[in-house]
């Protein structure tokens, strides 16, 4: 089969590789209808080359038609339309027994110190080869696969597999309290899953802001308030003028480790292009002990959030020692949540919002549709934001 792999730093190619096939009685081989370029997928392909492999398949965004199950899968069959969560979890273990399906005790990799494996995400999560190809193997498929009904395109329910319940779970852990409001840091995807799911659940005042105009003008168009950065000096002293001094209720940093602006962000990006130029054996126990993200996107949160408040963490990072603002964040009495999408835990939330009407407006969010070969070129204008590029949707 054909799939896109990871030779390099920018480096993703489309080769043939070996058929994937069942392993495990718990296994499933779905044939991909569509696979999405996640802005975590450019993390691999721009600073976390260190824990990849020449030849690893990428992607975490898949659904497609069911071909093969193991022996053990019994709630999907051949011929059923699945879409297939990022994470790998059994769904009973003592973590997925609470819910916490990125913490699932059965594939989470211990010898790394991590969570639950993941699809296509690097050997610190398990190494599994991922759906950016034409056939994917899924583990733990007796829990994880979503049944999804046959009359819609697959970008109705594409995003069940990661952006819309990591959205989702953004907006909770913000706990918005009634009548408050709400900035939003970041407008890729999740940034803009989680503006219209706070607006829907009925948040008055959604901030939403970023650097980029088409982005603003998408979350404008499903009730954002926007902030263009390129015309503010300090993001987070506009957020307190504009809510009497105090600060929004909440906010969500959908950014994460490659964010932009601040000498922290300056430091941050210089570290991660040292570590770049490392062999890997080099390169990841520095990652793993001493690794500083990019950290204005976080800093920015934390000073803008009003005392008392909850800051929400969906952007991923990566580092060991980041240079936090204790004193500020202390000092102000902030709450904080954030971590990996516990995926099946809000499926029974969304899902009937997009299976009648397309309540969230997730039809108008993918802005290029590329067939599987031309992957390489989504990843490319994703990455630099060109084209005004919001969300690739890979075809096979």
């Amino acid at each position: 089969m054909k799939a896109l792999t990871w030779q390099g730093k920018r480096d993703v190619q489309v080769q043939e590789v070996p058929d994937p096939r069942i392993e495990q009685p718990t296994d499933a081989i779905i044939k991909v209808t569509s696979s999405a370029i996640c802005g975590s997928d450019l993390h691999l392909y721009e600073v976390l080359g260190a824990y990849l492999t020449p030849g690893d398949i990428l992607g975490h965004e898949p659904m497609g038609i069911v071909e093969e199950v193991g022996s053990e899968v019994t709630q999907i069959a051949p011929g059923d339309r699945v879409v297939v969560p990022f994470n790998i979890s059994c769904g009973n273990c003592w973590m997925c027994s609470r819910k916490l399906f990125a913490q699932c005790e059965t594939t989470q990799n211990y010898d790394q110190g991590k969570g639950a494996s993941l699809l296509g995400y690097t050997s610190l999560y398990g190494q599994v080869p991922g759906g950016q190809a034409e056939y994917l193997r899924v583990p733990q498929a007796h829990f994880g696969p979503i049944k999804v009904p046959g009359d819609h395109s697959d970008d109705r329910f594409l995003y069940l597999s990661d952006i819309l319940p990591t959205a989702w779970q953004a907006v909770a852990y913000a706990d918005v309290p009634e009548g408050g409001s709400l900035a939003v840091l970041g407008l890729g995807p999740v940034g803009q899953m989680a503006v219209r799911i706070a607006r829907h659940l009925g948040v008055e005042e959604v901030f939403a802001v970023d650097s980029v105009r088409e982005r603003l003008a998408l979350a404008v168009r499903h009730g954002g308030t926007p902030m263009d950065m390129n015309d503010i000096d300090d993001v987070a002293e506009a957020l307190l003028q504009l809510t009497d001094g105090r600060g929004p209720d909440s906010v969500i940093d959908a950014v994460g480790m490659e964010a932009h602006g601040g000498v922290g962000s300056v430091i941050g990006k210089a570290a991660q292009a040292a570590v770049g130029v490392l062999p890997d054996a080099v390169a990841r126990p520095v990652i793993d002990k001493f690794a500083i993200d990019r950290m204005a996107a976080l800093h920015t949160a934390m000073k803008a959030c009003r005392r008392g408040g909850t800051v929400s963490i969906s952007g991923v990072y990566g580092g060991e020692i980041e240079p936090m603002p204790m004193m500020e964040m202390f000092d102000r009495g902030l709450q904080i949540r954030m971590g990996q999408a516990h995926v099946k835990r809000w499926i029974d939330d969304i899902l009937p919002l997009v299976v009648d009407d397309d309540v969230l407006g997730v039809e108008d969010l993918a802005t290029h549709r590329l067939p599987l070969a031309e992957a390489p070129h989504g990843y490319d204008i994703f990455q630099r934001k060109e084209d005004d590029c919001i969300k690739v949707i890979l075809q096979p």
